[in-house]
């Protein structure tokens, strides 16, 4: 099945260090944790199946997500008459000649609001050495995120400042499962945070949040 696949590699240890290091991301996946219980019922009755994991805490209290849940290309799907998509992934990659930068791959929560992150945590990043800058970002100051109605949440990056090594984005907010790629297209071809600064972002969007996270780290922010 797709649980035991993904503790079998140590994702779902990943995950729960995600959350300890990261309290934001804690209090992001008990309010999917809440909307979890309160449709749980529905859904039941619905299809006769409640797919769930269990074993992952936040801020000291069990967390259960619906099988939406995806993080590493595993679709975390448990429970009877549900396609183990996690396996049927790990097939493909088996196939792949490239090695794959296990760094580098991005986890989503489809809740609401949404969560996105890919590589190193702040805290990760102070552990292993690094000396860095972090720019965060908050929504309530997005033009189209206040005139959408989808002002909660933020873009969070974690950089290298000797090198200016991409080291890590944490996201949450309204459809930023779609806006995370740009950081890791962005690790994937090793691009600094004065190339993000440089690069111009469509205005309004919400994907520019990223761009203004990042102008924060360097201290270029005139937005906030």
């Amino acid at each position: 099945a797709a649980l035991s696949t993904l503790e079998a590699s140590g994702l779902m240890a990943e995950l729960q260090q995600r959350l300890s290091d990261e309290p934001e991301l804690a209090a992001a996946y008990l309010k999917a944790h809440e909307a979890y219980l309160a449709d749980r019922a529905e859904l039941e009755k619905r299809t006769g199946e409640v797919p769930e994991i269990t074993g992952i805490s936040a801020g000291g209290m069990p967390v259960r997500v619906k099988c939406l849940h995806a993080l590493a290309g595993h679709a975390l799907a448990a429970g009877p008459g549900v396609n183990p998509i996690g396996d049927l992934a790990l097939d493909v990659i088996s196939q792949l000649k490239e090695p794959i930068n296990y760094g580098n791959i991005p986890g989503c929560t489809y809740c609401s609001p949404e969560i996105a992150s890919v590589g190193m945590t702040e805290k990760a990043a102070k552990e292993a050495g690094y000396e860095i800058k972090v720019g965060k970002f908050p929504f309530s100051a997005s033009g189209k995120a206040q005139a959408g109605g989808t002002s909660e949440g933020f873009v969070k990056v974690i950089f290298d400042a000797k090198y200016g090594e991409w080291l890590g984005a944490h996201f949450i907010g309204a459809n930023v499962t779609e806006m995370i790629s740009e950081v890791v297209v962005a690790r994937n071809l090793e691009t600094t945070g004065h190339e993000i600064i440089k690069s111009i972002h469509p205005h309004p969007t919400m994907s520019e949040a990223v761009m203004e996270a990042v102008a924060m780290a360097y201290g270029e922010v005139i937005h906030l």
